[in-house]
């Protein structure tokens, strides 16, 4: 192997994964100007890694039918908590308050999904902005139910759920009921453990959310070898080819989704029980923005994405969140230097991502032009020598 090829092989390695290059220098820069204790941060990635990765998990399926950055993924995120505000004014806690929450949203989400997934059926090619502006709009009737229906429309037992007027619902509700519940239901600690030189204490395992997410990526695995997962795959790499195939394109691109935001509405719903309050009007915003930077980070791309992918992503992505503001106070002596980067890095990184989609689409067609005009030039070439 010549120093040529290896020099471009490593420059193709870097530019497949410049984002992640980049954060991993922006931690390893960041961890020792935060001054945080090796525990402290092994404990704060074991929780947001299990309150994070179901939600993220959501997007993959859609990215293997070729339908892109599920940002529609808000709409099951909605679902969930609407199941969540239901269960808190009926007082139903623990394990079965969550999977109360999860069989009232189950539906709403599926609902929601299929008419996500007709509109997107509409907009092939354009499907990440389509389910952003989607998610805008059921946004707006999800605020109607839970600021005007919830109380009056809607009967509501519990009066401490209840805004001064007497019908919808509060900014903030308390999850008290279920918070933590799926982490706590098989306590695990660590209480000493050293790996080289970095020694571990006091360490609280959520097991059972780790279980609930290795459980849901064999599910991907199984799905991927699955006929439906096989379609799908097929519509990622060329939908002209897989509709002439015989694939029912629209109906399983619809699938596609539905399955996303069923999803999405069981992942909000532990991402809240782990948090433990859900800010009725706005928890759900950030949802969709926060997984789709936390997976472009791990690597991904509009059109390929991977387990590994989400879980370098979110380890990447939250580390940066927890050590970013103090490493900017001690740095610059202003904590929200911090704060205004993860929140600059959050929407930049898919900017970055898209541009870099579109950089690679409009190569890839030059690329397939120059193949053509090989192609004819050999044709006519020959034709002339025949002559």
């Amino acid at each position: 192997m010549t120093n040529k090829t290896i020099a471009h092989k490593l420059s193709r390695l870097i530019a497949t994964n410049i984002v992640p290059i980049i954060f991993i220098f922006i931690s390893a820069v960041g961890i020792p100007l935060s001054g945080f204790s090796t525990t402290f941060l092994v404990q704060e990635l074991l929780i947001r890694i299990g309150r994070n990765c179901f939600l993220i998990l959501s997007l993959l399926i859609p990215i293997m039918a070729g339908m892109g950055l599920n940002f529609g993924m808000v709409l099951g995120a909605m679902a969930g908590q609407i199941g969540l505000i239901l269960i808190t004014d009926w007082a139903i806690v623990g394990i079965p308050g969550i999977i109360l929450a999860m069989i009232i949203g189950t539906p709403i989400a599926v609902a929601l999904g299929v008419l996500c997934g007709r509109v997107l059926n509409r907009a092939k090619g354009q499907e990440m902005v389509t389910s952003y502006i989607l998610g805008f709009f059921i946004n707006g009737i999800y605020q109607l139910i839970v600021l005007y229906f919830m109380g009056s429309l809607i009967p509501m037992t519990n009066p401490a759920l209840a805004l001064s007027r007497g019908y919808g619902v509060r900014n903030s509700i308390s999850l008290s009921g279920i918070a933590s519940t799926l982490d706590r239901l098989i306590p695990a600690r660590i209480d000493s453990f050293t790996v080289g030189a970095f020694h571990l204490q006091n360490i609280n395992v959520p097991v059972v959310t780790y279980l609930v997410i290795i459980a849901f990526c064999f599910f991907i695995v199984w799905f991927r070898r699955s006929k439906l997962g096989q379609d799908m795959r097929a519509m990622g790499q060329d939908i002209a080819v897989a509709d002439s195939a015989g694939i029912p394109v629209n109906r399983t691109r619809i699938i596609a989704i539905v399955i996303s935001t069923v999803l999405a509405c069981y992942g909000q719903i532990i991402y809240l029980q782990n948090i433990g309050t859900l800010n009725t009007y706005n928890s759900h915003d950030q949802a969709g923005m926060f997984s789709i930077a936390a997976l472009l980070i791990g690597g991904a791309s509009v059109s390929r994405a991977g387990i590994g992918n989400v879980f370098l992503g979110v380890i990447l992505f939250h580390l940066m969140f927890i050590v970013a503001p103090n490493a900017g106070r001690n740095l610059i002596g202003d904590a929200m230097i911090g704060e205004y980067f993860r929140v600059f890095v959050s929407y930049g990184i898919i900017a970055i991502a898209l541009v870099l989609h579109a950089w690679k689409r409009h190569k890839e067609r030059l690329e397939a032009r120059r193949g053509l005009r090989g192609i004819t030039t050999g044709t006519v070439v020959k034709a002339k020598e025949g002559a």
